[in-house]
This record gives C-alpha cells, sequence and structure tokens, in this order.
C-alpha cells in the first residue's frame, strides 16, 4: 500500500504541476504502476470540471472555455504540449529518419510544430465552447472524459510502442506492461460510462484511436517513440475525445 500510495503521489508530480514533491525513486515506483496515468487524468478532469461548472455559471461560454484551457495547461504544464510542438516539427521535416528525429528534438519550435499547437488549442477551444453551449452538465463531464482518455491515449501508446532512444520516454515504454495497459483500459471505460454513458466510452475510444493513429505515425516517420511522443498523444487524445463529443452532440440535437 505504501509503495501505490507513493507512486500515486509521483503520477501528480510527473504528470502535473500540482507540488506533492518528486523524486526518481518515486519516479521507479510510478514506472511499476503505469496504470495510475488515467486516475491522476480522473483527478484532473474533476478539478477542472469544478473549474468549468463555476466559471459557466459566472462567463458566458466563450470565456468559461478559454478560462478553462488556462487552467488546463496551468495544471498539467507545458512537457505535453511542447511535446506535441516537437512532434509536429519531426512530421513536417523533409529527409531521412535521422533529420526528422533531429528536428524533433530540436528545441526551437518550427513552422510544424507551431500548426499542430494552433490547431489542438484551437481545437479544444472551439469543442468547449460547442459542449458548453449545449449545457453545463455536458460540459463539466466532457472534462472529465476527455482528461482520463487523453492519459490512457499515452499508456496506449507506451504499451504497443517501441523506444527510439534513452530518456523518461523510454522508461515509460519500456516500463508499460500489457496489465497496465488493461487496467487503465478498464479504469478509463468505466469513468466514461459512469459520467456519459455510451456516449462516453464511444468518445474514450476515438480517443485510444487517436493514439494508434500518433503511434502508427510515430513509426512511419522515426521508427519509434520517444518522449515527445507520448507527450503528443495526450493532447491528441484529449482533442479527439472532446471533438467526438461536440459533433456527436451537435448532431443529436
Amino acid at each position: 500500500m505504501k509503495e501505490f500510495l507513493s507512486a500515486l503521489r509521483s503520477g501528480f508530480g510527473f504528470l502535473t504541476t500540482i507540488p506533492v514533491g518528486i523524486s526518481m525513486e518515486g519516479i521507479e515506483k510510478l514506472m511499476k504502476h503505469i496504470y495510475l496515468f488515467p486516475v491522476v487524468g480522473a483527478v484532473l478532469g474533476l478539478i477542472l470540471a469544478a473549474i468549468g461548472f463555476v466559471t459557466s455559471i459566472i462567463f458566458p461560454p466563450i470565456l468559461a472555455s478559454l478560462i478553462v484551457i488556462i487552467f488546463m495547461y496551468y495544471l498539467t504544464g507545458i512537457n505535453h504540449i511542447d511535446g506535441l510542438a516537437d512532434f509536429g516539427d519531426g512530421i513536417a521535416s523533409h529527409g531521412t529518419r535521422e533529420e526528422k528525429i533531429r528536428a524533433m528534438r530540436d528545441t526551437a519550435v518550427g513552422t510544424g510544430g507551431l500548426m499542430f499547437l494552433v490547431i489542438a488549442i484551437l481545437g479544444i477551444f472551439v469543442s468547449l465552447v460547442s459542449i458548453r453551449e449545449i449545457n453545463i452538465v455536458l460540459f463539466t463531464y466532457a472534462l472529465i472524459v476527455a482528461e482520463t482518455s487523453a492519459k490512457q491515449s499515452m499508456v496506449t501508446v507506451a504499451a504497443f510502442g517501441r523506444k527510439l532512444h534513452e530518456g523518461f520516454g523510454a522508461i515509460t515504454v519500456e516500463s508499460t506492461k500489457s496489465s497496465d495497459f488493461i487496467i487503465g483500459m478498464v479504469f478509463s471505460g468505466a469513468v466514461s460510462y459512469f459520467f456519459l454513458g455510451v456516449f462516453g466510452v464511444e468518445a474514450f475510444i476515438v480517443s485510444q484511436l487517436a493514439g494508434l493513429l500518433v503511434l502508427n505515425t510515430a513509426n512511419r516517420h522515426f521508427g519509434g517513440v520517444s518522449g515527445d511522443v507520448v507527450g503528443a498523444s495526450n493532447e491528441i487524445g484529449r482533442l479527439a475525445a472532446l471533438l467526438y463529443i461536440g459533433g456527436a452532440a451537435w448532431m443529436q440535437l
């Protein structure tokens, strides 16, 4: 139990900016319990849902959605979205795999990375506004499902990916077992069903398919998975879930 709680605390230290403290020993324990990623996502989703509910009462949909996005990245930091930018740079780069990997590892953000960032943030914003305009309850529940799904997308990519080079990404890929993937899928599916029923499960599945698309793209362009790819899967998984919820909800009106 002590190791489990230490791993859970390290999950918040590793995946969020919440000041819970983190150490290499804690990360090692977390790597033995990768299935905790979506648990952290569910808690983050609950926090964002509370923020979304309060802001929706006070502000119009556009402003409420913007505030949620600000808190979303305040709580999760920029590591994952930075991974998305690097992922975009690598894909946009021409040349051999080695040249693409160098572009992905370059600290400067290029045109490809910038386009990925704009599309991702704009997509989240538009989705949240659309969902909020339908009703507040769907808005708050969607945030929980999306954040849980995003973290499971990271587990999905790590479970089926092969490491590209050494680093935290390689440690995550090497540490993720089939049991982590299965437990995470069951937990995330249950959370999605609890809040949005079959509709939530559909959104969850779409987010995992988006994660597999990230994995397939990474394999084709780079020959494997890095920390940037895992981070990108978080952002794309969240976006896919929100786009599905927003789009499908509007079609049912």
